[in-house]
């Protein structure tokens, strides 16, 4: 007799039923068992004690027990080690993003930040090459700031139109784009590959924001080992990117700034040599000018022609005059020039001329500096030539002008001239649009030296000036100035003005000659009250008889 389950046919003797146990069939009698129950009871508790397996095989609850316990410990071991394998990643992403960023801090100066991030770029993204491209903020164009290698120099002439290539196209849209055939690419630009002979295969090309601003691309090539650019790549290289653009920006306004300091420094030095330049050419001014030094040779030789050496001592210029002699030339002149640069456009001239004759002059070109300078030099110059006994002012005025003109400047220059007979007292002038002098009576009165009034010098050609004349007693002197006297301006901006000049010298008449002409300037630099003088300043006091007034000596000192 065996049994079997009723519900499960051709079920084998005593084998347990396949049905979960919670729908186990109960047995049946077959073949006259006469206790198919407890053959059922038995069969149960073999089931609770061992399972059987395939080909009649068992695995009791234990080993049961520890398949499971293996089984998830093996689960639990793999999402360790994919937890742990993913940790390491991001450690190491977050080591390389730190190493990125040191490198990138390590300098300021723009060429060796540029060639470590080249260098860092190609070595994180496991690529052949690297290339940081830069966009042009006023034309909009990318250029190569730094190229490696042979063709280095060709590279760095290279720029790419705006949207050209796909270094173009980066920087226009600000997205990354990553190509594994770059020659297959419609955006792809070979004039870079073909300038260096370099096969370019997978690309990876990221914008390099500043501010929201695209200022660069930066770009690794060829993937080692054949492979092409992931996603996860992408996102690298834009992690590197980020840290990039503010050191760029960094060293691009360090450049700019070092740049500046160059050109300064090279400012500064030109200035130098410049200013040094314009001291030599103060003292060739000057030069030209009536000096000390100069006046007493001048005096000498010209006291020599009147047959007598030594009144040079009595006059104020040598050293051993005798008085007799500088009673024969009863006239003094004192003069003061300062000129609100350097070397300035006026200027003045005063020498003897014959037996009783002295000429004199002062003058005003219309610009300062060299350009004024070298104008003025020129007018001295003509003035010293042509000017000769029997001359005339006025046909001197004109000989100079016709010279002038033909040298086609833009300056012109007013002129006060004169002749002063010493022994007549009487004084031939002409006047090229100058300031009007003032004469100043030995009786005290201040009278404007008023008289026609012609163009400056240089103005026009063929211009025919006119002499006039007026008569000087003993003791009468005359001054004359130019405009950077009465235009010279307070803080305010009010002029110094004729009308005060005016006040000043009847404050004065009494005063020696040879004190008049810093006394004037003293008083011009008080009303302006430090205010910056904008113009050259020239005084000029010339004196007939100097033996009505002892105290005041022809010095003839600049």
């Amino acid at each position: 007799m065996s049994r079997k389950c009723s519900t499960c046919p051709g079920s084998a003797p005593f084998s347990p039923c396949a049905l979960p146990r919670t729908k186990r069939c109960k047995p049946s009698v077959d073949d006259g068992a006469p206790d198919g129950r407890s053959a059922w009871r038995q069969r149960r508790a073999w089931a609770s004690g061992s399972v059987f397996g395939k080909g009649g095989r068992t695995m009791d609850a234990t080993t049961i027990a520890l398949a499971i316990a293996a089984a998830a410990g093996i689960g639990g071991w793999l999402w360790s080690e994919r937890r742990r394998r993913a940790s390491e990643r991001e450690l190491k992403r977050t080591m390389q993003l730190f190493e990125v960023s040191l490198d990138m801090n390590a300098t300021i100066r723009k060429q060796d930040l540029l060639e470590r991030i080249m260098e860092t770029s190609a070595r994180i993204m496991h690529a052949e090459a690297s290339s940081v491209i830069l966009v042009d903020p006023e034309t909009g164009e990318l250029y190569f700031e730094l190229a490696t290698g042979s063709k280095g120099d060709e590279v760095r002439e290279i720029r790419l139109k705006q949207g050209e290539g796909i270094a173009g196209w980066v920087a226009d849209n600000g997205k990354p784009v990553k190509i594994d055939d770059a020659a297959l690419d419609e955006r792809w630009s070979s004039k870079v590959a073909s300038r260096v002979d370099y096969p370019t295969r997978s690309l990876l090309c990221v914008p390099i924001f500043s501010k929201g601003t695209v200022i660069g691309v930066l770009q690794v090539l060829n993937k080692r080992g054949g492979r092409a650019f992931t996603e996860r790549d992408v996102k690298l290289l834009e992690s590197i990117a980020a840290p990039t653009a503010v050191s760029l920006e960094n060293a691009m306004l360090y450049d700019a700034l070092e740049k500046s300091m160059k050109a300064l420094k090279q400012t500064v030095a030109a200035k130098e040599r410049m200013e040094s330049e314009l001291r030599i050419a103060q003292r060739i001014q000057m030069g030209f000018l009536p000096t000390k030094l100069s006046r007493q040779r001048t005096a000498a030789a010209l006291w020599q022609e009147a047959g007598d050496r030594g009144a040079a001592a009595e006059a104020g210029v040598g050293g051993d005059a005798r008085p007799e002699a500088a009673d024969r030339f009863p006239a003094g002149v004192h003069a003061l020039l300062r000129p609100a640069r350097e070397v300035g456009g006026d200027f003045y001239d005063y020498f003897r001329i014959g037996e009783s004759e002295l000429f004199f002059a002062l003058g005003d070109v219309s610009d300062k500096g060299i350009p004024a300078a070298l104008f003025m030099a020129m007018t001295m110059t003509l003035l010293k030539g042509r000017m000769a006994e029997g001359m005339t002012p006025g046909r001197l005025l004109t000989v100079v002008n016709r010279e002038l003109y033909k040298d086609d400047s833009t300056m012109f220059a007013t002129i006060f001239c004169g002749v002063l007979d010493v022994a007549t007292g009487t004084l031939t002038f002409s006047d090229g649009g100058h300031c009007t002098p003032y004469v100043l009576r030995r009786d005290g009165a201040v009278e404007p030296l008023a008289g026609r009034k012609n163009v400056p010098l240089g103005v026009m050609d063929d211009t025919a000036y006119a002499d006039q004349e007026t008569a000087l007693a003993a003791g009468d002197r005359i001054v004359l100035y130019t405009d950077g006297i009465t235009e010279a301006e307070d803080e305010s901006g009010r002029q110094y003005g004729s009308g005060r000049l005016r006040e000043l010298l009847v404050r004065l008449r009494g005063e020696p000659g040879a004190g008049l002409p810093e006394t004037v300037v003293a008083d011009v630099d008080a009303f302006a009250a430090g205010a910056l003088q904008s113009d050259d300043i020239a005084v000029m006091v010339v004196e007939l008889d100097i033996r009505k007034n002892p105290s005041s000596r022809p010095d003839f000192v600049v």
